[in-house]
């Protein structure tokens, strides 16, 4: 089980810092990623936690949004009931992980559809272990959208991979 995470306030679009880079959002080069937004993740934020409660919100619009702006979605999702081989150094730090009782399933407010890619996800990076470099490259995709719980860890570790791999470019073009 995963400890409790206390609430917290998302900061505000003036509270963000201002990039140092110029790049421009083009939704024919992008594709959306919904990170961790399994139950099991979303259950340590607590019951009727306010800030999941904003944070499905906002992920719902820029769901909504991806179709009519021809925009691949793709989910993470941890395979429940790992073998301790495959949980490797996480088995150390957070236990045998999720079990198959329902909470590996992605929160109801945001289930994949048909069309939606679920990616197996065994590390903190969506793209370890995994072809979503490939299924990105495939679809002529370069820019990533980045949005779930656990901004710290999955997200971050996503971001910073996709920063490093020389197919995703953030630039203007």
């Amino acid at each position: 089980m995963l400890p409790t995470i206390a609430p917290y306030e998302l900061p505000s679009a003036h509270e963000v810092p201002q990039t140092r880079v110029n790049w421009d959002f083009d939704p024919s080069r992008s594709a959306l990623l919904i990170h961790d937004m399994q139950q099991y993740f979303v259950d340590a934020y607590g019951e009727n936690s306010r800030l999941i409660t904003q944070v499905t919100s906002n992920i719902r619009d820029l769901r909504e949004a991806a179709p009519q702006a021809n925009i691949p979605v793709f989910f993470t999702a941890q395979p429940p009931e790992q073998d301790p081989k495959d949980r490797g150094l996480l088995w150390d730090f957070w236990g045998p992980g999720m079990q198959d009782d329902g909470s590996n399933k992605v929160i109801h407010d945001l289930s994949p559809r048909e069309g939606d890619q679920v990616l197996t996800k065994w590390r903190y990076d969506a793209f370890s272990r995994s072809d979503f470099e490939e299924q990105l490259a495939s679809l002529g995709r370069d820019q990533l959208i980045i949005t779930g719980v656990y901004a710290h860890i999955g997200c971050l570790t996503t971001a910073t991979s996709a920063f490093m791999w020389g197919g995703l470019d953030f630039r203007s073009s």
